[in-house]
């Protein structure tokens, strides 16, 4: 009986691991594993910072050996003289108690996307190496890394066939150029050369994310392996398509998949055409994965999201993740099962009321693991494919990417208080094992503030979560100002993790407590939460961040109210204008990256235009106008005073720069204290990191220039 058989046979067992943490606070310490808990810092170190941030080391991709033995993943470290991180791929050993992880196959090129074969003796993955991003194998017995691939056109990602005898791949080509990949890099040459730059539109995206279309789509393509090397022609695996697969612009490599005869391909795809920017309809296709057929749309029945497609090990099953709503980007996503043989599918996971944010089947194919928010936390669950029971299998934290292996789960986990490491946790057992410290020398006397989770009544009477964070070296016999983080989605949660961008060890190594609640609509409390916001966007949510302010001041005596700021992005910053005319005796001073000024202008300028026409009403402005201006935040700036410094990305194509530009100008002409700050090279998010350290040092100033004790003066530069 293997293991998994067992663990199921025991999950009933409250020893096991308990509930499912229905309604359960957790602070820091409760929420932690024993493996990771953290020692007392010292009084003397020295608070956590922007630096210290932009250059910690980042692990992803954990790719477990087929014999359970290996470990090999990728690592991120920052090259500030580049301003860029910099990828390579680094081998850890299972069986070895303490064992420290060692680079593999090192090189100034970025390496990700590690893929075992299936006898272990190789490692395929992802390289820049040769100058363009294409396949590389690194064979184990002579520690040498050769290409694969010496495609015409860069390579975006790849899976590999089960049986190794093909590799599918994804690279932005021309559709009309169909398998000929040369044909797409001669058209690309040929357009740098044209003096001609005007571009030309006939229907939308003309823009996404950060990028103009250029007439390039993501497609798949496939090419046997012989001797571990391309061989013969390219195949056309999506042809006769029209969209993106992976779906743009976050989609990957969990949106594709093969089955494990390497047979047929099952890929997710973004539909195209005129009315790709007002859907959300990602479908299942099933091809040959040589393209020697064209692809079978095996979810057309369904006008919302499909992704994330997976075969059982035994072949038999497929599993995906549905959204039922058209148009709502923020649907509750289901986990639906088909059976291969007779058709037959099941929404597994209907009852649950979470949303999957990743999954994958266990080796025997009884059972998902899968990761979904869960009140202010994202532990892995187990899911009984027959009767969609679910077991938590974590707690606290937040837990990042992960893989299956014959008898153990290997997950990244990350705190509030702690980046991501790599844990193993058994099938059958409870405590978590931790395998790596990538940042060990990195954080040795740096001081983490704790943090700890509280509720209150928010709208309705209904209970809201949030979480308080100290300061580093905390002295609980004073006050401390404070930084009040507001977060966008607006469908999204402050949860227990470890972010890149809002990071609140950053303010409370500057001294700075922190507060941040999760409003009516955040995610991991139940659809109908999530739901709550649509339509509403400055009622429930700003009553939710009024009450929870005051719950946090009477609860919390360390917090001075009198010396505090609001800062958020996105919908946080929308939120930002909308509390500078709703609330403008609140704080202090307004921090505002990328924040709606006006809706009428953000729904004609916005790329994604499902996202604002489902937010308020699912109608066009033109024919529900007082929807988007109900809570319009352009409409009381009459009532703004407080001093506000405002960020935006110039490639920021989802709220367009001018929003940003707007708010500046409303606050100058109102002669309200102001600091504009652009950056022509980032988009909604802040993401090189010399920009990320001067977009903190903005903000930590404003900060320290209006929260100050009075005599204090401001702070220096």
């Amino acid at each position: 009986m293997s293991r998994i058989v067992m663990f199921a046979r025991r999950v009933g067992a409250a020893a096991l691991l308990g509930s499912a943490l229905s309604g359960v606070a957790l602070s820091g310490a409760a929420a932690a594993p024993a493996a990771a808990a953290r020692a007392e810092a010292p009084a003397a170190a020295r608070g956590f910072t922007a630096a210290d941030l932009v250059t910690l080391n980042r692990i992803s991709e954990p790719a477990i050996s087929p014999d359970g033995k290996w470990l090999a993943y990728v690592l991120r470290e920052t090259d500030m003289e580049a301003n860029r991180g910099r990828y390579d791929l680094f081998l850890l050993n299972l069986e070895e108690k303490g064992a420290e992880p060692r680079r593999l196959a090192a090189d100034p090129a970025s390496d990700t996307s590690p893929q075992w074969s299936a006898d272990g003796q190789h490692l395929f993955f992802l390289s820049t190496r040769s100058g363009t991003s294409q396949v590389w194998r690194y064979t184990f017995a002579s520690g040498v890394a050769m290409p694969v691939t010496d495609s015409p056109v860069n390579i975006s990602g790849f899976r590999l066939s089960p049986r190794n005898d093909r590799i599918v791949f994804w690279a932005d080509t021309f559709p009309d150029c169909k398998a000929d990949l040369k044909c797409t890099a001669d058209r690309l040459a040929a357009k740098e050369k044209n003096p001609e730059t005007g571009r030309t539109y006939d229907q939308l995206f003309i823009r996404h994310w950060d990028t103009w279309a250029d007439g390039t789509r993501s497609q798949l393509f496939s090419v046997a392996l012989a001797d571990g090397k391309a061989s013969g022609p390219v195949a056309h695996v999506s042809q006769g398509l029209i969209g993106d697969t992976p779906s743009k612009p976050s989609g990957g490599a969990e949106e594709i998949a093969l089955a494990p005869d390497g047979k047929t391909v099952y890929f997710a795809l973004r539909e195209a055409g005129r009315i790709e920017s007002l859907s959300t309809n990602l479908d299942i296709f099933a091809a040959p994965a040589d393209g020697s057929a064209p692809p079978q749309n095996l979810t057309d029945a369904n006008d919302a999201t499909d992704t994330q497609p997976q075969v059982s090990p035994d072949g038999k099953f497929l599993a995906w993740l549905a959204m039922e709503r058209p148009g709502f980007e923020a649907d509750k996503l289901t986990l639906m099962i088909r059976d291969l043989t007779t058709g037959e599918t099941r929404a597994v996971t209907k009852a649950w009321d979470r949303s999957i944010g990743q999954f994958k089947w266990t080796p025997d194919s009884t059972a998902i693991i899968a990761e979904a928010g869960h009140i202010g936390t994202n532990p892995l669950f187990r899911i009984d494919v027959r009767t969609g029971r679910t077991v938590q299998l974590t707690q606290g934290g937040t837990v990042g990417e992960f893989d299956l292996g014959a008898d153990c789960i290997i997950y990244s986990w990350h705190t509030l208080a702690q980046p991501a490491d790599f844990y193993s946790l058994g099938y059958g057992d409870i405590a978590p094992v931790r395998l790596t410290e990538v940042n060990k020398d990195k954080l040795a006397g740096v001081a983490m503030g704790d943090y700890e989770q509280f509720s209150f009544k928010g709208w309705n009477n209904e209970d809201v979560y949030g979480y308080v964070i100290k300061p580093a070296n905390f002295d609980p016999a004073k006050t401390y100002p404070v930084a009040y983080l507001i977060h966008g989605g607006p469908q999204s949660s402050f949860s227990d993790n470890w972010h890149y961008r809002w990071n609140a060890q950053v303010y409370s190594g500057a001294g700075y407590a922190v507060v941040m609640v999760d409003f009516h609509g955040s995610t991991g409390y139940g659809q109908a939460f999530t739901d709550s916001i649509s339509g509403d966007w400055g009622g429930k949510p700003f009553e939710d961040i009024q009450k929870g302010w005051a719950a946090a001041l009477a609860r919390y005596p360390f917090l001075d109210g009198d010396r505090a700021c609001a800062l958020g992005g996105s919908y946080g910053g929308y939120m930002m204008n909308w509390i500078a005319g709703n609330w403008p005796d609140g704080f202090r001073c307004i921090v505002n990256h990328a924040g709606i000024f006006d809706n009428r202008h953000m729904v004609y300028a916005t790329e994604e235009l499902w996202f604002t026409e489902w937010e308020h009403g699912n109608k066009p402005y033109y024919e529900d106008p007082e929807a988007y201006e109900k809570f319009n935040p352009v409409h009381f700036v009459k009532n703004w005073k407080t001093p506000t410094l405002v960020i935006h990305g110039e490639k920021d194509f989802r709220v367009p720069l001018e929003e940003g530009i707007k708010t500046f100008t409303a606050l100058q002409r109102r002669n309200i204290p102001s600091r504009l700050v652009v950056f022509p090279d980032e988009n909604h998010w802040i993401l090189k990191p010399a920009n990320g350290i001067q977009w903190h040092r903005e903000v930590i100033d404003w900060l320290n220039r209006w929260t100050a004790p009075a005599g204090a003066g401001q702070a220096a530069r």
